[in-house]
């Protein structure tokens, strides 16, 4: 039984679906900081559908368009992820925003500055915390 569309993908099933060795996949994850699959128990890979989008875009790039890796992260920091997305759409690079993919980046979260700044706040909270913890834990 075939998965749907916005299932997640193992990355047997996303070298597969792009055409790419498994250990590529893991490469091109030290080299570009804006692949990170989820990883469950173990380290197992699960990518999501808009993970395959962007590797489809750096595939297409690197293989087809003669980028090298400096020349990804180059296009990635002027232009975003979402513009790698397009890259793998086939079509020609449009430098239009408006016609490249919708791919969900940390800030479409829907957040205004006001509450980023309360979850900073909680996050910075919690990790003293926890290093408060660490420390007890370590006491003999």
């Amino acid at each position: 039984m075939a998965k749907g569309p916005n299932a997640f993908r193992t990355i047997s099933e996303a070298a597969d679906e792009l055409g790419v060795p498994q250990h590529v996949l893991r490469f091109w994850e030290t080299r570009f900081s804006f692949i990170r699959p989820m990883k469950r128990a173990g380290g197992r890979r699960f990518y999501r559908p808009q993970d395959i989008a962007v590797l489809r875009g750096v595939r297409a790039l690197l293989h087809d368009e003669g980028y090298t890796i400096k020349g990804v992260q180059k296009l990635h920091k002027e232009q975003g992820v979402r513009r790698l997305a397009a890259a793998g759409t086939g079509a020609a690079p449009s430098t239009d925003e408006r016609d490249w993919p919708e791919v969900e980046t940390a800030a479409d979260t829907g957040m205004d500055e006001a509450a980023r700044g309360r979850l900073s706040d909680t996050l910075a909270d919690l990790e003293a915390i926890k290093a408060r913890l660490d420390g007890l834990l370590r006491r003999p």
